[in-house]
């Protein structure tokens, strides 16, 4: 009977390798952006002289964005490989980041949502900078809102309450005797 609980404790843990695919594809996914970053970056390079200064804006939020999105993926790929699969074996490696290693599921989840704090932020930034641009839905007016209105409405409220979201998170863990937002544990 030992002999078999030993055989599904070792399924059980060897079964975190389930996982791998996950992190491989993410980082799939940072390849993809960086394809529609450059894509983006090239379509904007040649009209830089022509278009005006809040289309020049618009369009760096853009790569600001998507830079912020891969830095994202990178943190869970490195965070969750590490914390769930196996230790990445770079010690003593140059480029090897200061955080790598340090980062628990805690400090994960602060990570993830301050970044997506900092995306919805940016995109809410975007959506100010298109205001009486004369867009889709700035004709039909209801009760004085028009469909850009009601737009800005709804991203302005999802941001808060992804704000809010963050700071109970970060109440939840300090209450809970984690390592705080920065998951550090010195």
């Amino acid at each position: 009977m030992k002999r078999l609980e030993h055989g599904i404790e070792m399924l059980v843990f060897n079964s975190r390798w389930l996982l791998a695919p996950f992190y491989i594809g993410l980082v799939g996914g940072i390849g993809m952006l960086l394809v529609k970053f450059g894509q983006e970056f090239f379509h904007l390079l040649p009209h830089v002289l022509e278009y005006k200064e809040a289309d020049v804006i618009l369009a760096l939020l853009t790569l600001v964005d998507m830079s912020l999105v891969a830095n994202l993926l990178l943190i869970i790929v490195f965070s969750g490989y590490e914390n769930f699969v196996s230790k990445i074996n770079t010690e003593g490696h140059e480029d090897r980041p200061d955080w790598m290693g340090k980062v628990d599921f805690s400090g994960l989840k602060a990570k993830v949502i301050a970044s997506i704090v900092a995306i919805s932020a940016i995109e809410l930034l975007k959506a100010f900078v298109h205001i009486g641009s004369g867009g889709p839905g700035a004709e039909t007016a209801v009760w004085g809102w028009t469909e850009q209105d009601k737009a800005l409405a709804w991203k302005v409220v999802i941001h808060v309450v992804l704000v809010i979201s963050g700071v109970l998170f970060a109440v939840m863990d300090k209450i809970g005797g984690g390592h705080g937002a920065g998951g550090d544990s010195h």
